[in-house]
């Protein structure tokens, strides 16, 4: 049976695939069937939650298309978190002794909505699972399907988030201009910190696609322009144990000879350990409204960069991070490609009345699929046993 009105929102951080999905939803319940109403949620729950929402009417619906060339997302993102009372109530969403998970599905229900697509990470998917799973036990009849964007790619058990290659080949884009700092100065240490909290596989593709840059290149050693110089030199990422001592003497070497060196962190890279620090000088580690240390504070390029300073000799440190960079830029051909396949899924699910989060399943043979609300986590940890990665260290000598 048709839905009758969808609305979808965008929620959390930003990512290269949050404006093509919005834009991809319209074409596609336009082409199934053009008399199904569509509105949207502006900046995600907390337009939800206040009941502002825009009817996406004939002259949106005919230029959809145009979505697929921006990034960021045109209609808006928050972090709200529905059972996070507290914060719901400070932030003026709902009023004291309101429930904000009754208040979001009784907004649902006055606006007639049948179907709720939410586009976000684990965070955005888990509160939609709260969601689905509140209007399950009360009865109310509304299915909601999510769509599974984050750069980090680190959601159980999805094989690719929408969003993360494009991040990858962007953070590469930038640290290729970045790089060309080591002719500022003698003895420069350049760190390049990559998004991505607990998992470092953003960090680990990031650093692979810059690598395919400089394989593109040519090169003119005896004037001073050498792959050597432009190489990585160091990938640190979160899954991995980190002997500062043994890598400084290595690194050392580095320096030595090319007068330079160039590391790919993630910023989640030795986070536990500098709030650690923070905590035992009683400084207060800021965090948002999900409990998540708010890494701007914790900045762990500026924790790296003084560390190997001193042990390599560098006579400047550069600390340059690609997240906003990359995040928000518009969808490339690959994830334009996964983004189709997973918006006419959620459409398809949505006349069959299917909820769940549309993506290629792990447990299930990577097949495309609404994997069940209650599978979906984050904190999915990057492989550092992949073949890829392995080659990668070997070729710039951390192995």
């Amino acid at each position: 049976m048709k839905p009758k009105k969808v609305a979808f929102l965008t929620a959390g951080g930003l990512a290269p695939c949050l404006s093509s999905a919005v834009g991809g939803l319209i074409e596609r319940y336009t082409e199934m069937d053009p008399s199904i109403e569509l509105i949207y949620y502006r900046s995600g729950y907390k337009g939800l939650l206040l009941g502002d929402s825009v009817v996406v009417d004939a002259e949106m619906r005919k230029n959809a298309g145009v979505l697929h060339r921006f990034g960021g997302s045109p209609i808006g993102n928050s972090r709200v978190k529905l059972t996070n009372v507290k914060d719901c109530v400070k932030r003026g969403l709902v009023a004291e002794g309101e429930d904000p998970q009754k208040k979001a599905a009784d907004q649902l229900i006055a606006d007639g909505v049948d179907i709720l697509h939410t586009i976000g990470g684990d965070d955005t998917n888990t509160a939609a699972a709260d969601l689905a799973a509140f209007l399950k036990e009360n009865d109310y009849s509304l299915t909601v399907i999510g769509l599974p964007k984050t750069i980090d790619n680190d959601v159980v058990p999805i094989a690719q988030s929408l969003g993360a290659w494009t991040a990858a080949e962007e953070g590469a884009k930038y640290f290729e201009n970045v790089v060309a700092e080591h002719n500022a100065n003698p003895r420069m240490l350049i760190i390049h910190e990559v998004m991505g909290r607990n998992c470092g596989w953003l960090t680990a593709a990031t650093a692979a696609e810059y690598r395919k840059i400089l394989d593109r290149k040519e090169w003119v050693p005896g004037l001073g322009l050498s792959r050597e110089r432009h190489e990585v030199h160091g990938v640190f990422i979160p899954e991995m144990d980190l002997d500062l001592k043994a890598e400084a003497a290595r690194l050392k070497m580095v320096m030595d000879d090319q007068d330079c060196v160039n590391l790919f962190i993630s910023e989640g890279a030795g986070v536990e350990s500098i709030v650690a620090q923070m905590e035992e000088a009683g400084e207060e580690v800021p965090r948002d409204a999900f409990g998540h240390v708010k890494l701007d504070a914790v900045n762990p390029g500026k924790y790296f960069g003084e560390k190997f300073a001193e042990a390599l000799g560098a006579e400047k440190v550069l600390v340059q991070k690609s997240g906003y960079y990359a995040r928000a830029a518009a969808a490339n051909i690959e994830d334009l490609r996964l983004i189709k396949s997973c918006v006419d899924l959620a459409v398809e699910c949505a006349f069959r009345k299917e909820g769940g989060v549309i993506g290629h399943d792990e447990d299930q043979n990577n097949v495309l699929r609404a994997i069940e609300f209650d599978r979906i986590k984050g904190g999915k940890p990057f492989d550092v046993e992949a073949s890829w990665f392995k080659e990668l260290l070997s070729e710039i000598g951390q192995a």
